[in-house]
């Protein structure tokens, strides 16, 4: 029988990578297409919300250090 582990069938280590870019990619293009909409005077159609930039900025910028962390890590 062979001594096959299965962390090296699923490859998690990589997949752990993929994952946190994938966040990080969807922070900044979520969040960017918020500014966006913000600065064109658009808002989402039946939410109350007021826009918070700060917030925006900051998911931003961490979803900044995850891409960048996730490419590095390949």
């Amino acid at each position: 029988m062979n001594d096959v582990d299965i962390v090296e069938i699923f490859d998690l280590d990589r997949l752990l990578v993929l994952m946190v870019l994938a966040i990080g990619l969807a922070m900044l293009a979520g969040n960017g297409f918020a500014i966006w909409q913000h600065r064109r005077g658009n808002k989402p159609k039946g939410e109350g919300g007021e826009f918070r930039p700060a917030r925006a900025y900051w998911l931003i910028a961490v979803g900044l250090v995850m891409t960048t962390w996730g490419l590095f890590s390949f």
